[in-house]
């Protein structure tokens, strides 16, 4: 498993993530830890949660659950300095957590002390801001996004506001390294100039979705991640399960993502099916696994990338692993970039 290094701090990062957002939910505590145990096998050595996860639902009731089997399995192991740990504090929400309230930073500082509780931890590796509480174009918003009652001051303040309140966490020792989630250049350009203007800590990476039938990144984000030597976190890399091919032909398989809340947050239009059946063929014209192809794809990136990926099951989980040795060649990548001509933004 390749490494890299997140952003511009010391520590070092495999390229695949493990992403624990059904760990406490459609994934039992057994399952998740033995998920755990098999990525750090297959040399993974990073994993992602945040306060709200599990999702398939998300339910006030199960906030905080990701973590706590997380830290569970760091308790029960022993073995925490062998992984790089990502949490998130949520933003705005419909009141899943803090009854809606987003993070300010009087928020950070409680709720970065309620998540070591739950990781059972003395640190948090990576601790990301979920969304801006601006307001974001990710998860389909891009489509009727409007940023004119935006107000430049009160954001610029906020951030400083919590980059302060990150400082504290992190002179502390209990945070290492910040990132956001879910934003954008303009966004993660002034998070970075207000850091750096004021010597306080300095955003790492930045965890949006990007997959093969999403590459919202691929303009502006890309080259602020080259300039400002931000890590991208991508998200879905697998799209929600459509590039495994699984939800082709209409059929959506009992207690999957789809069966549970429909439209894959938006994902599923009329547009999306042509087009993953264009990437699923390629696949088979050279004899990959549509799935090792959509996450092999990632490390061709001319960005730096961790891909986090997540698996209900270990048996899904083992087939992901199964291809974390493929290459792709320079002619089956054009060939990507050519369906994606093709078939742009389809959801």
């Amino acid at each position: 498993m390749k490494k890299l290094p997140l952003g511009r701090t010391d520590i070092i990062v495999s390229d695949w993530c493990l992403g624990s957002m059904t760990f406490g939910n459609q994934t039992p505590e057994k399952d998740a830890h033995t998920q755990i145990d098999m990525a750090l096998d297959a040399g993974i050595n990073f994993i992602d949660t945040a306060e709200m996860y599990p999702v398939n639902p998300i339910r006030a009731e199960t906030v905080g659950l990701s973590e706590q089997v997380i830290g569970n399995w760091v308790t029960r192991t022993g073995r925490r300095d062998d992984i790089v740990i990502a949490t998130k504090v949520s933003g705005n929400n419909p009141g899943w957590v803090r009854d809606g309230r987003g993070y300010d930073g009087a928020v950070i500082r409680e709720a970065v002390e309620t998540s070591l509780k739950r990781l059972q931890t003395d640190f948090i590796d990576l601790y990301q801001m979920h969304w801006p509480i601006r307001g974001s174009y990710m998860f389909r918003q891009n489509w009727t996004y409007d940023p004119s009652s935006q107000n430049r001051q009160q954001t610029l303040d906020h951030m400083m506001d919590v980059l302060e309140a990150l400082d504290q966490v992190v002179k502390a020792g209990k945070v290492r390294a910040i990132g956001m989630s879910n934003e954008s250049a303009w966004g993660m350009t002034k998070w970075i100039d207000q850091a750096e203007t004021a010597v306080l800590p300095r955003m790492a990476s930045v965890q949006n979705e990007y997959s093969l039938l999403c590459r919202l990144y691929d303009t502006d984000m890309a080259e602020m991640a080259v300039n400002e030597d931000v890590t991208l976190l991508s998200f879905s890399p697998l799209a929600c399960g459509l590039l495994t091919g699984k939800y082709q032909n209409g059929a959506i398989p009992d207690g999957s993502r789809m069966a549970i809340n429909g439209d894959l947050g938006g994902r599923v239009t009329d547009r999306v099916w042509p087009a993953t059946q264009a990437y699923l063929d390629l696949a088979t014209a050279h004899d990959l696994d549509p799935v090792h192809m959509a996450m092999a794809w990632q490390r061709t990136r001319p960005f730096p990338v961790s891909a986090i990926f997540g698996a209900t099951t270990s048996a899904q989980l083992a087939q992901i692993l199964a291809g974390k040795d493929v290459v792709l060649s320079d002619d089956l990548t054009d060939e990507i970039d050519q369906l994606h001509r093709a078939n742009p933004m389809p959801y």
